[in-house]
């Protein structure tokens, strides 16, 4: 007989439920978040589970893969999709996990992309980096706005990288203010030089080697943004068809039409947003590079808000990227915009 597990993962515990092929529960119980002690419960029924479902939340490494580690096939719900009954009156931890059982049993369970192991530390990084970078902007416009407001004139990036402490006393005579600006912009230099530490280690990093390179024939995209493409979208074969990985990087309208009029909208967070930064942060600097690109662009702007004009050269650069990724080869410009 085979048996179906299921762990509901919290942040410092996890509740186990173990059903058989008739929905009868043979082993329910919540544990501490210790991989020993969970392999230790799951260890007399090794023989009959025919997996393991677990809770796709923040914390999910450590158990997927120490879990795979020992043998046992795992299965990551996608807890945005599970279905769950409309007339349920109560559920708890304990229920959760028996009805992710269920839907394994069922052959149902709506499962998430489970990472490779060797290539999620680089992955993660640039997302740190990605946080670093949106810190750094935030602190640049503080500054820039504390500028303007007491010496009524504007301050460029350039400018602001320039600046010395004789210039930002001449510029503010009160203590306070000028030690306002001045916590910000050492603040924003920490992290500058953070962000370039981060940058040469992955620099140094040989991953993706294939995919970076027929990514970087693309106008505009350099050595971060071809590794932050190839690491977030992952195995390329995952998706079936070139619409699947546009509507991952978050490229296609969240709509719901009937008889030719919109009825609603669907989650329009669904997919990736690392995916959705890149192409957006792809699509302007192929701007720059690329004339015929900008002339599509300016066509584009000529009909609709540049806001959208943008977000169509990004959906473009996206198709064009998931062929890239899929069968290798150059960015060809004429195919993608002609």
């Amino acid at each position: 007989m085979s048996l179906y597990a299921a762990i509901d993962l919290h942040s410092n515990n996890s509740v186990l439920a173990i059903i058989d092929e008739a929905d009868k529960p043979v082993r329910q119980c919540r544990l501490t978040n210790d991989l020993p002690i969970i392999l230790k419960e799951l260890e007399p029924f090794r023989d009959e589970v025919a997996g393991v479902v677990v809770e796709s939340t923040y914390n999910w490494y450590w158990l997927v893969d120490g879990l795979k580690a020992h043998g046992y096939c795992v299965h990551l719900a996608n807890t945005a999709a599970v279905p769950q009954y409309a007339g349920l009156k109560y559920s708890g931890d304990e229920s959760d996990a028996r009805h992710l059982a269920h839907l394994l049993r069922l052959g149902i369970l709506p499962e998430g992309y489970i990472y490779p192991r060797e290539d999620r530390p680089i992955r993660d990084l640039l997302r740190r980096r990605f946080q670093l970078v949106r810190m750094a902007v935030g602190l640049t416009l503080s500054i820039q706005s504390t500028w303007a407001r007491h010496t009524g004139h504007g301050l460029s990036s350039n400018a602001m990288r320039q600046l010395t402490g004789a210039a930002i006393e001449r510029a503010f005579p009160d203590v306070s203010v000028r030690f306002g600006l001045l916590t910000h912009l050492q603040v924003w230099c920490a992290i500058q030089e953070q962000v370039r530490q981060v940058e040469q280690w992955i620099a140094d990093a040989r991953i993706r080697q294939p995919e970076r390179m027929a990514l970087r024939s693309v106008p505009g995209i350099g050595l971060i943004l071809s590794l932050t493409i190839a690491l977030e979208t992952g195995d390329i074969h995952r998706f079936a068809n070139v619409g699947d990985y546009a509507s991952y990087c978050r490229m296609v309208k969240s709509e719901r039409i009937s008889n030719g009029k919109k009825k609603g909208q669907g989650n329009r967070k669904c997919g990736n947003k690392y995916l959705a930064w890149a192409w957006i942060e792809a699509a302007h600097f192929a701007l720059r590079h690329s004339p015929p690109i900008r002339r599509w662009y300016d066509r584009k702007c000529s009909k609709r808000h540049k806001i959208v004009a943008i977000k169509a050269v990004a959906h473009k650069l996206a198709r064009a990227g998931y062929y890239l990724l899929r069968d290798g080869g150059v960015f060809d410009v004429k195919r993608a915009f002609g």
